[in-house]
């Protein structure tokens, strides 16, 4: 039968509240359909009847009821199968179940909670307890609802963080390409020495810089560079630095001075230390840090000054298959005011190389969490003596990935690899 309803009026606000909850009655008796339907119009609901499990099952398809209630014994279906069809049926929102029957025992009841029903109430219906158990399942239909707009509030919420992440992942992406253009040289030759370079970030953008620049036909100087943590805070960091230890804008490089006829000098590579560490703490005053080896190399004679400052120590690859590690470790740059840079002296001879490394590299762990350490490297570089640079420092990365065990790099990768020919 249609739908029915009395108005209902809240004696606080005065008027009808909004649309009532619509209940369906399901009983082979009409008699019984007649006095529950009187209750509930009474109390405000609307009210549609069914005098079967299948009349039932029909309407349910085209209408979303709030509540039912289910007579259990019926002919053809029962009130639990009725219950389990109306469980499989598509809708948006729950519906509330209550089964009404004269049976008491445990294992029926079971029975009809397995088939779906949330509630029950014993034949004769006392109209008291029959208003308590549509509270009840009222109360969780509120909740069900304000689950729905919740979780409508979430899908919304993600949906704008992904637009926000989407955007955010694409300027990372661009970053990370304007931050590769910062090493403009992968490799150069200077007649009586190379240069090859390493840099793989572990991220979008990373926080080393490697690079070298000529103080003079015959001086070359190498440096790489790891700031603290990672992101673009690290980025922006080296973008700053990388102006600083620039061969094409030498009047800017920190590295550099003014020599005679228009030729430039350069500072020791302890006092270039020392001014990046006064630039850190009193020009920049910023909370990161970062670690350097900084090296000038005479082409002419083989000498090296270089200087560490918390860095890896630099390796030698000595022509003849030996490696030698060089440094004495320092401090950071931008921790400490007034910081001593010392600097450490080493001659390279014909064929050796010196290789300026990040921790990424000594630091790379296997799966169970054990770094490749200084020895490990070691080992590589004597079995890769006869490469050439630029595939010494391809291998590198395999030899790393395979120790990761193909897994992400967890830091930055990157070295300065300086092929002294003599």
């Amino acid at each position: 039968m249609p739908a029915q309803t009395l108005p209902l009026f809240d004696p606080l606000m005065g008027r009808s509240p909004v649309v009532p909850r619509h209940v369906l009655v399901v009983d082979d008796s009409k008699a019984q359909r007649k006095i529950l339907s009187m209750l509930l119009l009474r109390w405000g609901y609307r009210v549609t009847e069914a005098g079967s499990g299948e009349e039932a099952l029909a309407l349910c398809q085209e209408t979303s009821f709030d509540i039912i209630l289910s007579d259990w014994m019926m002919p053809g279906m029962t009130g639990v199968e009725f219950c389990r069809s109306f469980r499989g049926l598509p809708r948006e929102g729950y519906g509330y179940f209550i089964l009404l029957t004269s049976k008491s025992e445990k294992t029926e009841v079971a029975d009809g909670l397995d088939g779906g029903a949330d509630d029950f109430l014993t034949k004769p219906v006392s109209a008291d307890e029959l208003r308590a158990r549509l509270r009840a399942g009222e109360r969780i239909l509120r909740m069900q609802c304000e689950l729905v707009k919740k979780n409508q509030l979430v899908v919304s919420t993600l949906g704008e963080l992904q637009k926000v992440y989407d955007s955010l992942d694409r300027d990372l992406i661009e970053a990370r390409k304007l931050q590769q253009t910062l090493v403009r040289e992968r490799h150069r030759d200077f007649g009586r020495a190379t240069a090859s370079i390493l840099l793989r970030p572990s991220g979008h953008v990373g926080g080393d810089l490697v690079g070298f620049f000529e103080i003079s036909p015959t001086r070359i100087a190498l440096y790489s560079v790891d700031v603290s943590g990672h992101g673009v805070a690290s980025a922006m960091m080296t973008a700053r630095l990388a102006g600083l230890l620039s061969g094409a804008s030498p009047d800017q490089n920190i590295a550099l001075t003014g020599g005679k006829h228009g030729l430039h000098d350069a500072w020791p590579p302890e006092m270039v230390a020392a001014r990046f560490n006064r630039m850190m703490l009193e020009d920049m005053q910023v909370e990161q840090y970062f670690t350097m080896a900084y090296a000038e190399v005479d082409v002419e004679t083989g000498r090296v000054w270089l200087v560490q400052a918390g860095h890896p120590h630099p390796v030698v690859l000595r022509a003849a298959g030996g490696v030698e590690f060089i440094g004495q470790g320092g401090f950071p740059i931008g921790l400490i005011p007034g910081a001593r840079f010392d600097r450490v002296e080493t001659w390279l001879g014909p064929g050796d190389r010196l290789f300026l490394v990040s921790d990424g590299v000594t630091e790379c762990p296997d799966p169970d969490g054990v770094e490749l350490g200084p020895e490990g490297l070691a080992n590589f570089l004597t079995a890769s003596a006869r490469m050439e640079s630029q595939a010494l420092l391809e291998a590198l990365v395999w030899t790393l990935s395979a120790h990761a065990g193909g897994s992400d790099f967890p830091d930055d990768v990157s070295g300065v690899l300086f092929h002294y020919r003599g």
